[in-house]
C-alpha cells in the first residue's frame, strides 16, 4: 500500500512520549520551546516580550513593572488552586476566566496582560496552560536564570477553579497549610516564594495598604521591588534579606500584617534563606526544580509528555504541493547547537516509491537562538539557491522519506529516516475568488492507489470557553476520478457552498480508521484567482 509511510509533510495525528520525527504535538512543543529568536518558522515568539528583561509592553519605559514578573505571578496563581488530596486545580489556565481573576486573591491586571501575550503561541498542540508554563521558563531562562525542564500536554480548564491562592495578610500557619495543599513542604514554600520574588514587586494601585506612592521617576507605576535587581534572576532576594538591607515590601513594609515574606522566610529560623544567600548555585538549582514542579502541577488525569529536548537535526515546515506535472517539496532542516559555517556542506537525500533515490545540496537560510543566546541553531532550506523555494520531484515516483548528510555524517534517526507522506496534498489548481466574502475552491490531490475513507478541511476554532477545537468539513469524493496527472486524482470543495468561510485551514484525511493532517496552515487568499 502506498500509504504505509504516511507521516512527515502530512502527519499522523497521535500522542506519544517517544520523540521520533514527525510527531505533531511534540514537533509543535519543541518548536515553541526552542525556536525562540532569529530565523524561525513560528508565527511569533513570546521571548520577544522579555527582551530586554525590563520590558513591560503595557506601559512606557521606567514603569517599574516587567512582563517577566507578570508571567511568573500568573503561573503561580493559576497553579495555586491545586488540591493534592483530590487532584483538582493546578496549572490549567483557569486564571483566564474573569470570574477567577476578579477574586481578591487575584487582584491586578498582570493576569490579563499575560494571557494577552502568551495567547499568541497557542495552537491545536500547545494549550493555553502550556503557554503559561512556557512564560515562566522563558522569563527565568532569558533573564539570567537556570534552564527549566519543560513538559507539554496540559489541558485547559472549562471553568474557574476553587479559590485558594494565599494572600499576604494571612498568618504563617495558613501559608504552610496552603502550600501543603498545593503539594509543597514548608521548606519548599520558602524556596518557591524566594524564587518567584527574585522578579517584580508590589504595586501601590493594587496594594495601597502595602505600598505608598513612591514618587520615583524610575518606577512610574509605584512598584516597590522585592530586591535591587528585580528584572534579573539572582540570589539578591536572599542576600539582601540576610544582610538586613532588603527593601522587600513584604518584609519591611509599613503594615506588618501584610509582611508575608518576613513570616515565610523566617519560619525555619532563616535556615533556608541563609543557604540561598551563601550559594547562588544552590539557589539556582533549587529554583529550577521548584519552578518545574510548579508548572508540572496539573489536575489528576492530565498526562504530560516527557521532558522536551531539542532534536539534533529536525525538519520543519515540510510541505508538498502538486503543481501540474511536478511535486513541489519545500521545507527546512534545523541543526541544533550550530552556528553559521560557510564550510559546512549539508545534503538532503530521499527515497521514492520506485526504490529510487535522489539528493540535493541544501542552502543556508539563517540562524536562530534560544535561552538568551545560550543555544543556537543553523537552518538550511531544501532549495540550494533559494532556501524558501521548493524543489521539483516526479509525481509518478513520489517520495517516501528523507535523510541528511552533514559534513559527511549521515543523519537518519538511527536508520528510521524522516518519513514523508505523499498520499494526499494540496493541488496548485486550488483558487480564490471575490473579496466580500472571499471564497474559492480547494483541490486536494490524492495519489492513485490510496483510498481514503474521508478527505476534509480542518478549521481551527474556539469553543464556548476559549479552548481550541478543530472543525472538519468533508470534501466530497468525486463520483468519477478526476485526473490531475498520471499519478494523482482530484477531490474538490467549493468554499462558496459552505455556510461559514474560513480563510485558513489544514487538510486532513482518514485512512483505515487513522487520521492524518497536513502540517502547514493554508490560506485561501494566497491561492491564484479562479477563472471566471
Amino acid at each position: 500500500m502506498l500509504f504505509h509511510s504516511a507521516l512527515g509533510a502530512l502527519l499522523l495525528i497521535s500522542t506519544t512520549n517517544a520523540y521520533i520525527w514527525p510527531s505533531p504535538q511534540l514537533d509543535a512543543l519543541e518548536a515553541v520551546r526552542f525556536d525562540q529568536l532569529g530565523f524561525t518558522v513560528l508565527p511569533s515568539s513570546i521571548s520577544l516580550f522579555v527582551s530586554p528583561c525590563n520590558l513591560f509592553v503595557f506601559a512606557g519605559a521606567n514603569s517599574g513593572r516587567s512582563d517577566a514578573a507578570d508571567w511568573i505571578r500568573t503561573a503561580y496563581h493559576d497553579m495555586a488552586t491545586h488540591n493534592s488530596t483530590d487532584g483538582t486545580g493546578g496549572l490549567d489556565a483557569s486564571i483566564r476566566f474573569p470570574a477567577e481573576r476578579t477574586r481578591t486573591e487575584n487582584i491586578g491586571d498582570g493576569f490579563a496582560n499575560t494571557i494577552g501575550i502568551v495567547f499568541q503561541v497557542i495552537n491545536r498542540y500547545v494549550s493555553m496552560a502550556d503557554a503559561i508554563a512556557l512564560g515562566v521558563i522563558f522569563a527565568v531562562e532569558n533573564c539570567g536564570g537556570p534552564e527549566i525542564p519543560f513538559r507539554g500536554g496540559r489541558t485547559d480548564a472549562d471553568e474557574p477553579n476553587a479559590p485558594g491562592v494565599p494572600e499576604p495578610q494571612e498568618n504563617i500557619d495558613s501559608h504552610v497549610a496552603s502550600f501543603a495543599r498545593q503539594g509543597f513542604t514548608q521548606t519548599e514554600m520558602i524556596g518557591l516564594v524566594a524564587c518567584g520574588h527574585t522578579f517584580g514587586g508590589v504595586q501601590h494601585s493594587v496594594f495601597p495598604d502595602i505600598v505608598n506612592v513612591l514618587n520615583d521617576p524610575t518606577s512610574t507605576e509605584d512598584v516597590a521591588h522585592f530586591d535591587s535587581t528585580f528584572v534579573t534572576f539572582d540570589n539578591n532576594i536572599a542576600t539582601e534579606y540576610i544582610s538586613g538591607t532588603t527593601q522587600n515590601p513584604l518584609v519591611v513594609g509599613f503594615n506588618d500584617t501584610t509582611n508575608s515574606d518576613k513570616r515565610i522566610f523566617g519560619s525555619d529560623g532563616n535556615a533556608t534563606m541563609h543557604s540561598f544567600a551563601d550559594s547562588p548555585k544552590l539557589f539556582a538549582s533549587t529554583c529550577a526544580d521548584l519552578f518545574a514542579r510548579m508548572v508540572d502541577t496539573v489536575p489528576t488525569g492530565v498526562k504530560l509528555t516527557d521532558v522536551i529536548t531539542p532534536l539534533p537535526l529536525k525538519p520543519a515546515s515540510v510541505d508538498l504541493v502538486l503543481n501540474g506535472d511536478i511535486l513541489q517539496l519545500s521545507g527546512f532542516v534545523r541543526l541544533w547547537n550550530m552556528t553559521e559555517d560557510p564550510s559546512r556542506v549539508v545534503h538532503m537525500l530521499w527515497d521514492d516509491h520506485a526504490q529510487g533515490t535522489g539528493n540535493t545540496t541544501m542552502g543556508f537560510a539563517g540562524t536562530s537562538s534560544a535561552t538568551h543566546g545560550k543555544h543556537s541553531a543553523a537552518w538550511y532550506g531544501f532549495n540550494d539557491t533559494v532556501p524558501h523555494s521548493p524543489i521539483g520531484l516526479d509525481p509518478a515516483t513520489g517520495i517516501k522519506s528523507l535523510s541528511f548528510v552533514v559534513n559527511g555524517k549521515l543523519e537518519d534517526q538511527g536508520g528510521l529516516g524522516f518519513a514523508v507522506q505523499d498520499g494526499y496534498m494540496l493541488s496548485a489548481t486550488s483558487c480564490s475568488m471575490g473579496n466580500n466574502p472571499l471564497t474559492g475552491r480547494v483541490d486536494v490531490a490524492v495519489r492513485n492507489g490510496v483510498n481514503p475513507t474521508r478527505v476534509y478541511l480542518e478549521m481551527t476554532n474556539h469553543d464556548s470557553v476559549g479552548r481550541i477545537v478543530i472543525t472538519e468539513i468533508d470534501i466530497p469524493r468525486p463520483p468519477q476520478p478526476v485526473a490531475a496527472d498520471s499519478a494523482y486524482s482530484l477531490w474538490s470543495l467549493n468554499m462558496s457552498d459552505q455556510n461559514v468561510v474560513f480563510l485558513t485551514f489544514n487538510i486532513g484525511a482518514e485512512i483505515d480508521g487513522v487520521k492524518y493532517s497536513t502540517t502547514n496552515l493554508l490560506r485561501l487568499n494566497s491561492f491564484a484567482p479562479c477563472s471566471q
